[in-house]
């Protein structure tokens, strides 16, 4: 009798490909016998993962890295033979700082340059005044939440590490932490961003895809020693999470999945929360205010599922940004090999092999991104904005 593979996850939409290849027999016909493992933190589904608990995990993109590199934790390869998906955070922030920024706003409230600007006037009126800075909720250091938050405060002038304070928060703690007036806004994954929403307690100000058109958002991860160990599982499970990620993307599969996904062991909220982040349709406003995005949470469609070297390197570009490590071009190096595209294609073989290919990032602001000329990014950066 073979022992069954310890997955961990978080109560998040983003783990659908995950939940519904366990739900719909996807691993089982692929002859694996998946536990999966909800878990309330990231730095539990991180420790968890690296001390061999976990076999596997649905992680933030950048922990791989992060723990691959030695920053903020032991160092313990991993690596990522699958992307789970690409998009699907929002920012939300609290009724009154959302009026306090459209005060300030000149130009189109769907534009992030627009409300990072605005966002600066804010500040600078509650520091004039003496009032305490703004605080702001994101799940983890290693986390595109605190990058994407930076990126667009930055973009607007505003200082991260100085103009306002940033806390780190497990997921489903987020709306209470708005709620109770402990925070002004948060950059999360759906379905918490909706939650706020629907509680009346907050307001969606922008998709992540505002911020950035392609991030990589979670993965799925393993021990680099454990990929070597066991290549034939390893190979197995990317095939049926792949499935799983394309089964869940078909429009007449959404409410199945939302029903699977609702589920109180999985993410226990609404199953028509849900549904409407599958669909792109979010409820923005307490007033019922409907924004779609296409691309709000891509899970195969776009190459999506591919583990993408690119996006491998603009996370450690951000890591250098905001001095969480400094640069080498062995880093970089080594944090392009986490992501590993050669592990994902050779799940699939000569036939049905998904196409490999590497897309821009997309932010709304800023130079041109470029692996190979780093350095220049880095120069193009404008003085006060996160400068390494």
């Amino acid at each position: 009798m073979t022992t069954p593979l310890q997955i961990g996850f978080i109560p998040l939409i983003d783990a659908a490909a995950l939940i519904v290849a366990v739900e719909k027999g996807f691993t089982q016909a692929e002859g694996l016998d998946v536990q999966l493992v909800r878990e309330v933190s990231w730095s539990n589904v991180r420790d968890k993962l690296n001390i061999g608990l976990f076999d596997a995990a649905h992680i933030l993109a950048p922990v791989p890295i992060a723990s691959s590199l030695g920053l903020g934790h032991i160092k313990v390869p991993i690596v990522v033979p699958l992307t789970l998906n690409l998009n699907g955070n929002a920012i939300t922030v609290s009724a009154a700082l959302h009026a306090a920024i459209m005060a300030e706003i000149d130009g189109d409230p769907l534009d992030p340059m627009a409300t990072a600007r605005a966002l600066s006037r804010v500040v600078a009126t509650r520091r004039r005044s003496g009032g305490e800075p703004l605080t702001f909720g994101m799940t983890f250091p290693f986390s595109t939440h605190n990058y994407q938050l930076r990126f667009w405060m930055a973009a607007g002038g505003v200082d991260p590490d100085e103009d306002v304070r940033l806390v780190v928060l497990p997921p489903p703690f987020m709306v209470d932490s708005i709620a109770s007036g402990q925070i002004d806004g948060f950059c999360v994954g759906a379905p918490w961003n909706s939650i706020a929403v629907d509680r009346g307690v907050g307001r969606i100000l922008h998709f992540g895809s505002d911020i950035m058109q392609r991030a990589a958002e979670k993965v799925l991860a393993v021990r680099q020693q454990w990929a070597e160990k066991n290549s034939q599982k390893l190979a197995a499970l990317v095939r049926a999470v792949f499935r799983a990620a394309e089964f869940a993307e078909e429009p007449d599969n959404r409410n199945e999945v939302a029903r699977i996904l609702a589920k109180p062991e999985y993410i226990g909220v609404d199953a028509d929360v849900i549904l409407r982040t599958l669909e792109g349709r979010l409820k923005i406003a307490v007033d019922g205010t409907i924004r779609e995005g296409s691309r709000y949470m891509l899970f195969a469609s776009e190459n999506a599922s591919a583990p993408d070297p690119l996006q491998a390197a603009w996370l450690y570009a951000q890591m250098v940004r905001w001095r969480q490590t400094v640069m080498s071009a062995e880093a970089l190096k080594a944090a392009q090999d986490v992501f590993r595209p050669d592990l994902y294609e050779a799940a699939f073989g000569r036939v049905g092999k998904p196409q490999m290919a590497s897309q821009a990032i997309g932010a709304f602001a800023g130079p041109a991104f470029e692996p190979e000329n780093i350095e220049a990014y880095f120069a193009a950066l404008p003085a006060g904005q996160g400068k390494p």
